[in-house]
């Protein structure tokens, strides 16, 4: 395995992470009488952009062209997810909610760091050419 497509396994690996948990264990909060908040489209706007990205690290691993150009593409996706939660969405105002202490700053993080492992995995494939 060469050291280009570890990136792409880190990415892959976090785009899954993000997609799942943002349906389970990542969920923003459910509300007693069963109506969405606003914090449940925020989620949903997360998986999208978790599969987005996934589909951005497959393509890293499997072809070599597009290596760079997969990783170019993940940047505003994980720059979506960073803005997408409180900036972009809304989500709950109570600070006690599951969707602000949990949802929020668990994304932002894992945003982060697939944006960081992206310019790495760039940075390694520029450095390759």
């Amino acid at each position: 395995m060469k050291k280009q497509s570890i990136p792409a396994g880190i990415l892959l690996a976090l785009s899954l992470v993000i997609s799942i948990g943002s349906q389970t264990f990542l969920s923003p909060c459910i509300h007693d009488d069963g109506a969405f908040g606003p914090c449940h489209w925020a989620g949903r706007m997360l998986l999208g952009l978790g599969c987005a990205l996934g589909v951005q690290a497959v393509l890293a691993l499997l072809i070599r062209r597009v290596r760079c150009g997969a990783y170019l593409s993940a940047l505003p996706l994980c720059l979506l997810g960073i803005l997408t939660p409180g900036t972009l969405i809304d989500i709950c105002h109570m600070s006690t909610m599951r969707c602000r202490m949990v949802m929020q700053p668990a994304m932002i993080i894992l945003f982060c760091a697939a944006l960081a492992v992206a310019l790495t995995g760039m940075i390694l494939n520029w450095r390759e050419q």
